[in-house]
């Protein structure tokens, strides 16, 4: 009795594992943009810190070339300066910055 409802349990999982991954296949590339990161380039923009509305997350290179973003509130968040000459950049969401290799300040 227990090894049936053990072999039905695999059964279904493994259906449902089959499922998903036909379906995570299946999605088209063009569902999912990516993330617009700002940097300076070669523009005469790139020595000031090009910041647009609503996009107020702050990347900052520190020391040892970790690259962290700041959010609004975090405790450096007002002593963190971008330089744009340094790689430095803004964001406009948590998940943009995760994307482009930042991890979040840990205060």
């Amino acid at each position: 009795m227990v090894r049936s409802l053990f072999r039905y349990r695999l059964v279904a999982v493994l259906v449902m594992l089959g499922a998903t991954s036909a379906g995570y296949l299946a999605v088209g590339d063009d569902r999912h943009e990516l993330p617009r990161v700002h940097h300076g380039g070669d523009s005469s923009a790139s020595n000031a810190a090009v910041r647009e509305a609503g996009c107020g997350i702050k990347g900052n290179i520190n020391e040892r070339g970790e690259h962290i973003y700041h959010m609004p509130g975090q405790e450096y968040y007002s002593a963190t300066r971008v330089n744009p000459a340094r790689g430095e950049r803004w964001f406009c969401s948590q998940w943009e910055a995760w994307w482009a290799g930042w991890r979040k300040a840990k205060v």
